[in-house]
């Protein structure tokens, strides 16, 4: 921790303040606050961090106590004798402070970028610590106000005339003390805060300050300063006769100072500058040359007048100078020209992606709307997919099709509001925020800003700044942008905004409303295999140093790394699996091979191991009550086995395990309800219905939940009714209600996508859903059979035929 001590007095009145019994306690270095003084603080440590963050949450009120010398004999403790031994353990660790100190109000708080804070305060009394109650992570102690005496006799007059005509000398004769400050001491007829005053602006130290706080009656506290403003005086008059014998000893340095001054005037009138001048009219000349709106040239100007009265010295030159430079570096009227040539953009975009129709033929469709009308408003993307099927790389290829820069920044964990919109420029160290920065970086008034990771922002008390890309993604609002630091409205309107997600319902409602959605869904086997033979092969034989002559993989050997030693929807993993091969041969190949390395299915193994998925296989035979169901996950679909069993004694109730959720478990009750409506009549049946049924879902660590497996388990549960198996390649996946219907769900494609790279030949699926089946491709379509039913009823003929 850092701390200091200001000697401006706030005079408004603080006398009603009351302190609560316990305050956490904040040790001062090389200082001492005084009631009714203003203290600015500096906290880097952690702890002390906390116990200000605690103060803020609270009444606001905090113990300032001055910590000792380390010469002082912590003997002097008053009161320790009478302390129990276990008070007394706890106060040594909290014993290098003094015992009376200040109660602080918290008036303001800053915090800093590299995590320290800084707090404005105000002394409000003068307390005094009675028992520490805690050490960790920071001091807390229980204080009793100090009472200040009442002392108005003539005595305390005199005093008080003599102690500040002293002190108006000192101000006087010192350079460190400002004129305004005896304004201050000859308006104050307290005695008690005139000494606070005086003794808070004196150069003295820190036991002598301490002497004085802990003093209650103002009498007493003026004849301490009494002494103390003598002897300070004395020290200053004898400084000042010390520095006229030096003055008269430097005659000579003096001398050239002033003739370098005068050099300086000589080359200004030669026309050789100085470095401030040459800036100014550097900054005059790029202003009058660059293309800017009116309100803009006109707040530039103003700010340029500023710098041009200031002294190169002073704290804001910097400042000013550095936001005239960002407004003259933005590109306000500068954008670069549409490649309006969709033919090309077309080849583009299929040199670089395999697949992803929807996302090329929409940018096809903005290129041939700008080449028809003109319109430069861009349009607002948001692709939306699993990892690892192209969604950041597309940003590059699209950026390039329609020759545009491209600017790409994560959102991913952000949570400071200032990243989007900028700091206001009185905090010390601001910057624009990563919009008009990236538009900057760029030098276009209409690049492609793709911001990655959407659906991951986050929210604290410095703000949320998924509310702050609400105008930034506003095609009606956008175009008067107003950053904090600028201040000034920039047109974003022109710019192409693409976003990632990986899944939607983390976006706030009103920020998705404000994207056209764009569904990226996994890729098949087959698409992962061209994907591999077109992109992934070549790049990593390049990258591990080897040749198309060193290494070759067939087909067969990349459908063997799909499909058992990868298990995604996009290829990332895979990549790193070709890598991983690349990189064995590589080593063979630098030990003096020369036989070329083919990668085929049977001498995988040798590469890469034995497959690292096995489990998400169609099993051989499925018994009585075990369905294969299909899930939805963020990286994209996956079979999911529903197992079920009777037990013969119970008293009907039903058991469910797998770490199911709410939903999940609702929908197996709804659907054992049905069944017994349907056959709980039947005393065929009646053992069955008497007994209880448990149902598992495998893999038991993992949750699961949603209400898509409502038909599974309905199946389920008359598979054990009948005792009859179903047939292993077929999945389904459905909604039930109470009385049998079923309802759409979502995530089709990624379920029929899971279910193909397995093996399953039959979906049977809700009949809302059919419109979905556009988006199944043709290779899928053809080898699976799709089942629409409305009715449970229909599944189960469609699984146990008509005569069940």
């Amino acid at each position: 921790m850092s701390d200091s001590a200001s000697g401006n007095s706030d005079l408004q009145s603080l006398d009603n303040v009351t302190l609560p019994p316990t305050l956490p306690v904040l040790p001062i270095s090389e200082a001492v606050i005084f009631p009714y003084m203003m203290v600015p603080l500096v906290l880097s440590d952690e702890n002390l961090i906390k116990l200000a963050d605690e103060c803020l949450a609270g009444d606001k009120i905090l113990g300032a106590f001055a910590q000792r010398p380390e010469s002082d004999d912590l003997d002097d403790l008053e009161d320790l004798d009478e302390l129990e031994d276990d008070e007394e353990d706890d106060l040594r660790d909290s014993d290098q402070i003094y015992r009376v100190g200040t109660a602080v109000r918290i008036q303001k708080m800053l915090r800093f970028p590299d995590g320290s804070m800084r707090l404005l305060g105000q002394g409000v009394a003068r307390c005094r610590i009675d028992a520490v109650l805690q050490d960790d992570p920071y001091i807390r102690a229980q204080v009793s106000p100090l009472d200040e005496e009442s002392d108005d006799d003539s005595q305390t007059l005199a005093y008080m005339r003599g102690v500040a005509n002293n002190f108006l000398k000192i101000i006087d004769a010192s350079e460190s003390l400002s004129d305004e400050l005896k304004v201050v001491v000859m308006n104050i007829d307290d005695p008690g805060r005139l000494a606070d005053l005086i003794a808070t602006n004196l150069d003295i130290d820190v036991s002598e300050k301490q002497e004085v706080l802990e003093e209650t009656s103002p009498r007493r506290r003026l004849q301490l300063l009494s002494k103390i403003v003598m002897r300070e005086l004395d020290v200053l008059e004898l400084g000042q006769q010390l520095q006229t014998k030096v003055r008269k000893s430097i005659d000579k340095d003096q001398r050239e100072y002033y003739l370098r001054q005068q050099l300086k005037a000589i080359r200004r009138e030669l026309g050789d500058e100085d470095d401030s001048t040459v800036e100014l009219d550097d900054l005059r000349e790029r202003l009058s040359e660059a293309d800017l709106p009116e309100n803009v040239r006109t707040a530039a100007e103003r700010e340029l007048d500023r710098l041009a009265r200031m002294s190169p010295g002073a704290s804001e030159y910097s400042v000013t100078k550095t936001y005239i430079d960002w407004i003259l570096d933005l590109p306000w009227n500068v954008a670069s020209e549409d490649k309006l040539d969709v033919k090309r953009a077309e080849e583009i975009l299929e040199r670089d992606h395999y697949g992803l129709e929807d996302v090329k033929e929409r940018i096809l469709e903005f290129l041939s709307v700008r080449k028809l009308k003109g319109d430069h408003r861009g349009p607002i993307l948001c692709l939306q997919g699993p990892p690892g099927v192209g969604k950041t790389s597309l940003g590059r290829s699209i950026a390039e099709a329609v020759g545009r820069e491209f600017f790409r920044f994560s959102l991913g964990g952000m949570r400071d509001e200032a990243e989007i919109r900028g700091h206001r420029r009185t905090y010390v160290g601001a910057m624009p925020g990563r919009i008009i920065t990236g538009i900057k970086e760029c030098g276009t008034n209409n690049p492609l800003i793709m911001l990655d990771e959407i659906d991951k922002l986050g929210q604290d008390f410095r703000g949320d700044p998924a509310s702050a890309l609400l105008e930034v993604l506003d095609p009606e609002q956008n175009n008067s942008f107003t950053d904090h630091y600028l201040a000034l409205p920039f047109d974003l309107s022109k710019v192409m905004f693409i976003t990632t997600a990986n899944m939607l319902d983390t976006i706030p409602r009103p920020l998705l409303d404000r994207m056209e959605m764009i569904q990226l869904p996994g890729y098949t086997n087959l698409e992962k295999l061209q994907i591999a033979k077109r992109y992934l092969v070549p790049r990593q034989v390049e990258e591990n140093g080897l040749t198309r002559k060193k290494i070759r993989f067939t087909d067969a050997g990349l459908m063997q790394i799909i499909e058992h030693h990868t298990r995604e929807a996009g290829v990332r993993e895979l990549e790193r699996k070709i890598g991983a091969v690349c990189r064995k041969a590589a080593r063979k190949v630098a030990r003096g091979g020369r036989k070329p390395h083919s990668v085929t299915a049977k001498n995988l193994a040798d590469y890469l191991g034995h497959p690292e998925y096995t489990g998400d296989r169609l099993r051989r035979r499925l018994r009585p009550g075990v369905v294969t169901g299909l899930a939805w996950t963020p990286v994209g679909g996956k079979i999911l086995y529903i197992e079920g069993l009777t037990l013969p004694v119970g008293n009907g109730s039903l058991k469910l395990t797998g770490q199911l959720g709410k939903v999940m478990q609702e929908s197996a009750t709804a659907a054992l309800s049905y069944l017994r409506s349907r056959f709980g009549d039947l005393d065929d049946y009646a053992e069955f219905f008497a007994g209880d049924v448990h149902i598992h879902v495998p893999a038991g660590a993992v949750p699961k939940d949603g209400p898509s497996a409502g038909i599974a388990m309905a199946t389920v549960l008359l598979s054990l009714l009948l005792d009859r198996p179903i047939d292993r390649r077929t999945a389904m996946t459905g909604e039930i209600t109470l009385t049998g219907d079923v309802l759409a769900i979502g995530g089709l494609l990624e379920k029929v996508l899971a279910g193909h790279r397995v093996g399953i030949r039959r979906v049977i699926m809700p009949a809302a859903n059919e419109p979905d089946l556009e988006n199944i491709p043709d290779e899928v379509r053809e080898a699976v059979e799709f089942v629409p039913v409305a009715h449970v009823d229909q599944v189960w003929r469609t699984v146990f035929g008509d005569d069940y």
